[in-house]
């Protein structure tokens, strides 16, 4: 049986490298990363370490092994992963009900994963409704940027409930920027 926990030891951490990866795009092969989606930030131990010091990631365990993982960032943590840099510089500038993205106080999805194992179960699913449970009461509402060519990850997101507020472009490729409200209450809402 699969949970949901969240993360708190450095071999689950090493658990989630692991497991990322084996999905990283520049690892994949072509179909592969038409049928299965794919990764395209490969973190370090330190920047995990990091990350799970602002708001922790959240796991789907499978006994002990590994089924997958979203990792989770701040606005504080936003220097951390150089890669994702760009992401955090078009949410000074997006709007979101009327105020800039980075006047809110969001929950970054760093990264969502499923071992190729445990796709189709319903752990993708699983692990989005944990992260609400777990950050919802602390944050207005979870984002993040999926690569256009991400078919696969583009459909679960919008099917969990993720909506695209803003399209841009970096030196990589095409990228959605999408949100998921937890509130449905934007104007009440606490700025950082």
């Amino acid at each position: 049986m699969v949970q949901t926990v969240l993360a708190g030891t450095v071999a689950e951490l090493q658990q989630i490298l692991a497991l990322q990866e084996k999905n990283l795009l520049s690892n994949l092969s072509l179909d592969e990363k038409q049928e299965q989606g794919f990764l395209t930030v490969k973190h370090s131990l330190e920047q995990l370490k990091r990350m799970q010091e602002f708001a922790p990631h959240l796991l789907a365990k499978d006994r002990e092994q590994l089924s997958g993982y979203v990792l989770s960032m701040t606005m504080a943590s936003r220097d951390l992963v150089p890669l994702l840099v760009t992401l955090f510089d078009q949410f000074d500038r997006l709007e979101l009900a009327g105020q800039k993205v980075s006047a809110f106080n969001p929950m970054v999805v760093g990264q969502i994963c499923v071992s190729k194992s445990h796709r189709g179960k319903g752990i993708f699913d699983s692990l989005y409704a944990g992260y609400k449970k777990a950050h919802a009461l602390h944050y207005d509402f979870a984002i993040t940027s999926i690569a256009l060519s991400n078919t696969r990850s583009m459909a679960a997101h919008q099917r969990v409930g993720f909506k695209v507020l803003s399209t841009f472009e970096d030196k990589t490729q095409p990228w959605a920027i999408v949100y998921w409200d937890w509130n449905s209450m934007f104007p009440q809402r606490r700025k950082v």
